[in-house]
């Protein structure tokens, strides 16, 4: 199944001109990091530096992403620690940094590069992928120490976390800047067609974190299908991370179509 819509085929040889709503709105709205791993997983499978993962970074910034986002891990099977350094340097947008804070290793990383966000994942060693967010009442003395530790930096924190009142509450105890929603699960549930039942658990979450004073990002399996319906719904939302969707959308569309699109999504 392609990751493109067919009523987007007409867009695939035409470039994105008309430039998008300048502000003031700007701040207005939801802001685009892209996650740029797929490049470096591509790159890891063949060996050399094809495609380069720093020029990827510059490029998606150039093409309208308001933030480049990374997840190094311990492997290092796509995003390489040095890559993140080098990354560093070139970012004129937001840079930020998703991990798990388990590892010295990143704790480390974070503390050297200083981005402008880290946000911290609960995997485990060897993970695959972020498939869950943080029991926050069971962590909350962990969090806490751990979010202080990059605070005191300078550097903003969100802590992942499932649309879950109750975890949302807690992660208001753990002093983190924002949270950011998993969204795997209004993702499923939205191609079903329950479209009002996705969304219901995610909207009642940021409502939440709203009235909590935190920011609201979301990320996981966040398409050209689903984006717009979810920000409609959560017009508060601060930022959304994408990468596989989009990366995919971009073999067929082009890069900078692809960040234009989904820039979007989110006006």
């Amino acid at each position: 199944m392609f990751c493109v819509s067919s009523c987007l085929c007409g867009f695939v040889a035409k470039k994105f001109r008309n430039p998008l709503p300048n502000f003031d709105e700007k701040e207005r709205m939801t802001k685009l990091s892209v996650n740029i791993n797929k490049f470096a997983t591509l790159r890891n499978a063949r060996g050399g530096n094809n495609p380069d993962v720093v020029k990827a970074a510059i490029d998606v910034q150039r093409f309208g992403a308001d933030g480049v986002t990374v997840h190094p891990r311990p492997d290092e099977r796509h995003i390489r620690y040095e890559d993140v350094r080098q990354i560093k340097k070139i970012i004129t947008t937001e840079f930020n940094i998703e991990g798990n804070c388990r590892e010295q290793s990143f704790v480390d990383l974070v503390l050297e590069t200083k981005p402008t966000q880290v946000t911290l994942v609960p995997d485990v060693i060897g993970q695959l992928t972020s498939d869950h967010g943080w029991d926050t009442v069971t962590y909350k003395e962990y969090l806490k120490e751990k979010i202080a530790i990059f605070k005191n930096a300078g550097i903003r924190v969100s802590i992942f976390v499932d649309p879950d009142v109750k975890m949302v509450e807690g992660a208001s105890a753990t002093g983190t800047d924002r949270i950011e929603l998993y969204t795997e699960g209004y993702a499923k549930q939205y191609d079903r067609g329950d479209k009002q039942e996705a969304v219901a658990p995610y909207v009642a979450a940021a409502a939440r974190a709203k009235e909590l004073g935190l920011g609201i990002n979301a990320g996981h399996d966040l398409d050209l299908h689903n984006l717009k319906y979810l920000k409609q719904n959560i017009p508060w939302l601060d930022e959304v991370s994408i990468g596989h969707a989009l990366i995919c959308d971009a073999i067929y569309l082009g890069l900078e179509n692809a960040v234009q699109l989904y820039r979007r999504q989110l006006v």
